[in-house]
């Protein structure tokens, strides 16, 4: 069975995910620094597929296997000092 997302809406600091087997996940908008940074407007315009969620204006895309498993923002590693 695919979980994916059925709805997605956000407050000041989080991203919510009502997904499809009725769990809804909250994840801070702090792991997307892109949504993070983007208006209102820009983080309303997304489109979901069976795996994620997509904003094409962000070029940001959010797989739902990666937020069950507590993964943010993959493509902006922290940088550690030596």
């Amino acid at each position: 069975m695919i979980i994916s997302a059925k709805t997605v809406r956000f407050d000041e600091y989080h991203l919510w995910v009502e997904l499809s087997d009725a769990r809804t996940l909250g994840v801070p908008l702090s792991w997307f620094p892109k949504l993070l940074n983007a208006s209102d407007t820009e983080r309303n315009q997304f489109e979901l597929s069976a795996r994620g969620i997509h904003w094409e204006n962000l070029d940001e895309d959010i797989s739902i296997v990666g937020l069950l498993n507590g993964q943010g923002d993959i493509t902006h590693r922290p940088h550690h000092a030596a």
